[in-house]
C-alpha cells in the first residue's frame, strides 16, 4: 500500500499543541506542502520528510512538537518508513540545536523514558 504526503499529514495534522487546545494542523505547524518522501531505487526504505513551523521564533517547546510529531509517525508508518522530523530553516534561532536533538536516537530514547515527557507527548496524541 503506498503511502503519500497527504496521509503522512493526515497522521499528524490532530496532533494537539502542547500550549493551546488546537491542532498542529489548524495552527500551520504542519503543513502539506513541508511533507515530502524520498524513495531512493536502490533502497526498500522511505524516508518520510517533514519540516515544522513553530508558532513564534520564541517557541519554547518545538523540541516536544518535534518528538511528538516523530513518536506518532513511528508508532503508525511501517518499518520500512525512515522519519526525519526537523525545524523549517530560518522559522526560530534555535532550529539547528532543535534538530540535532530530534536526529539523535539515542536523545530521542532517553527523552521517551522520561515520564513528565511521556506524559505531554501522550496528551498531544490524545486528540489522534
Amino acid at each position: 500500500e503506498e503511502i503519500d504526503e497527504q496521509e503522512v499529514f493526515d497522521l499528524i495534522a490532530p496532533i494537539t499543541d502542547p500550549e493551546h487546545p488546537l491542532s498542529l494542523g489548524s495552527l500551520g505547524v504542519v503543513r502539506l506542502e513541508d511533507i515530502s518522501l524520498e524513495s531512493p531505487p536502490s533502497s526498500r526504505l522511505t524516508t518520510v520528510k517533514v519540516l515544522l513551523t513553530p508558532t513564534t521564533s520564541a517557541c519554547s517547546l518545538t523540541t516536544v512538537i518535534g518528538l511528538g510529531v516523530k513518536v506518532r509517525l513511528l508508532n503508525s508508518l511501517p518499518p520500512r518508513f525512515r522519519v526525519d522530523v526537523g525545524i523549517k530553516p530560518g522559522t526560530t534561532n534555535t532550529a539547528d540545536e532543535v534538530n540535532k536533538q530530534l536526529s539523535d536516537k539515542e536523545r530521542v530514547t532517553a527523552a521517551m523514558e522520561n515520564r513528565a515527557l511521556v506524559g505531554v507527548v501522550g496528551n498531544m496524541l490524545a486528540s489522534c
